[in-house]
């Protein structure tokens, strides 16, 4: 029976930031994930890094506060993942009143620290602005402000291979079905995608199931009360159209909501989100109907050129784990998150609500709750330690400056993906490759075999889908049978070895 220090439970953001500090504190470190790493919320989300203008309405300031303090240092630990971008908040006066936005901004540039990448809020007149050509001619006046774009998936997987590099195991594919307490222990048994079991006694565990962690929570500690979460459905859609790759918009609603249009993938165009109570498996949830045309109606309160639910391209849904409360209203539930111990034996902490901006932070006071149970656990380190896998060439224009410069056959559009996408980490995936033709076979949108096999490799990519919606967005580049051939091709070779129990 394997012995560690910390079971991670859940491969989304949460679960990642707990295995990538801990292992930084030098402990023994085992993460398991059911599916992929961010199969589910983690890689729906709004992609964003940001406060949350909006929760200043709902007074959460303590927790607008802590995501800004965090936006500078996610966006310092992953420069090539996280870009800086420029929000448009058109003005509507029966919506809100223009001092009610303009004391929001206000508080919004002083709750965080001001940096030259993030400046301050200001007026704008649309007719004098860039983005005044996209939005309809009745809108005159917006305020401007800044905020972070950010691939989620991808920051997931950065977290989870740097735990690796520093010695966690990280084991997808596998569900934890059994876990005992103990006075001193946890006894845990693990089962993986081929039906085996394996056996690992944790002297604690981190709950960090996403939508599952309130029912894991319910298991682990019987007769706890009442549902810990309130699960609620966010929907985005995506169009083909051109966007301005600098600038976003946040659109005011009649119902009180807002709703993001963003750059995506440089020539598309992400709307988002919906706040629906959701009931069932979390791995279940899909896109509705209502959902849909909710989106394209609030865009086109604000764009010159309509949007139709026949334009979309692509649609995803994740379930949002957030702390229950008996507010109806599924967007006026907070976003913050609770650490939750449970002793009685063997200790545990359950990460429950959150989200993507306060992930490295909240690692942070999880594995701070639990050290006084782990003595011979390091001190925190992540706010100022080494930046994530592949950062150190900058943001993503340097890094394309020195990719380039390493490998001028690169076709641009490749060169550009992988700099945004892996960073100095591009220059391992080209090792021993001189020309083109080295990358082998396309399996389309410049998709190359030699990229499939790294993922496949360094990523824990084990499926089309891995690749195609998380390690990358080219599944917008891809028909159904270029998809399976790639799936093929990814079943025909050898499974690699991977650090297992």
């Amino acid at each position: 029976m394997h012995e560690i220090d910390l079971l991670v439970i859940g491969g989304g953001i949460n679960g990642a930031g707990i295995a990538r500090d801990a292992s930084g504190r030098g402990l023994r470190v085992l993460l398991c994930e059911q599916h992929d790493l961010a199969a589910h919320t983690s890689s729906a989300s709004s992609k964003l890094i940001h406060g949350g203008l909006r929760y200043l309405e709902q007074r959460e300031f303590g927790m607008v506060r802590k995501a800004l303090g965090e936006r500078e240092t996610v966006r310092r630990q992953a420069p090539h993942l996280v870009h800086p971008l420029r929000f448009v908040l058109p003005w509507e006066p029966h919506l809100r009143p223009r001092w009610m936005l303009r004391v929001g901004l206000w508080l919004y540039d002083h709750l965080g620290q001001r940096s030259p990448a993030f400046p301050a809020s200001r007026s704008l007149q649309l007719h004098a602005d860039a983005l005044g050509s996209w939005l309809s001619p009745h809108l005159q006046q917006a305020f401007s402000y800044a905020d972070a774009q950010v691939d989620d998936a991808r920051l997931v997987v950065l977290n989870a291979l740097d735990a690796a590099q520093r010695g966690a195991c990280i084991l997808t594919g596998t569900r934890c079905t059994g876990l005992q307490q103990t006075p001193t222990l946890w006894r845990a048994t693990l089962e993986d995608s081929d039906g085996q079991t394996h056996s690992v006694q944790a002297r604690t565990v981190a709950n960090a199931a996403g939508p599952w962690a309130g029912g894991l929570l319910q298991r682990m500690q019987p007769g706890d009360g009442s549902p810990a979460l309130r699960l609620v459905q966010g929907s985005h859609i995506v169009l083909r159209r051109p966007w301005p790759d600098h600038s976003a918009c946040l659109l005011q609603q009649p119902d009180g909501r807002v709703v993001f249009l963003l750059p995506f993938v440089h020539d598309h165009l992400l709307v988002g989100t919906t706040d629906t109570d959701y009931r069932g498996d979390p791995a279940r949830c899909s896109v509705l109907p209502s959902e849909v045309d909710y989106l394209c109606a609030a865009a086109n309160r604000y764009l010159r050129e309509p949007i139709h639910a026949t334009d979309v391209v692509w649609q995803f849904a994740g379930v949002r784990p957030l702390l229950a409360d008996a507010d109806p209203q599924a967007a006026k539930l907070s976003r913050d998150y609770r650490l939750q111990m449970q002793g009685g034996g063997a200790p545990a902490v359950h990460v429950l609500g959150g989200k993507l901006t306060t992930y490295r932070v909240l690692a942070e006071e999880a594995l701070d709750l639990l050290s006084t149970h782990l003595p011979g656990m390091g001190p925190a380190w992540t706010a100022h330690g080494d930046a994530l896998p592949g950062s150190d060439w900058g943001d993503a224009e340097a890094a394309l400056a020195r990719l380039q410069a390493h490998a001028p056959w690169l076709p641009a559009d490749l060169a550009r993906r992988w700099a945004g996408a892996y960073g100095s980490r591009s220059a391992q995936l080209l090792e021993g490759a001189a020309a083109r033709a080295d990358l082998g076979e396309d399996f389309g949108g410049g998709l190359h075999a030699r990229e499939v096999a790294w993922l496949q490799q360094h990523e824990w990519a084990r499926t089309a889908e891995d690749v195609l919606w998380r390690r990358s967005k080219l599944g917008l580049r891809l028909d159904a049978a270029q998809v399976a051939h790639l799936q093929a091709w990814m079943q025909g070779r050898i499974p690699f070895p991977r650090k297992g129990l």
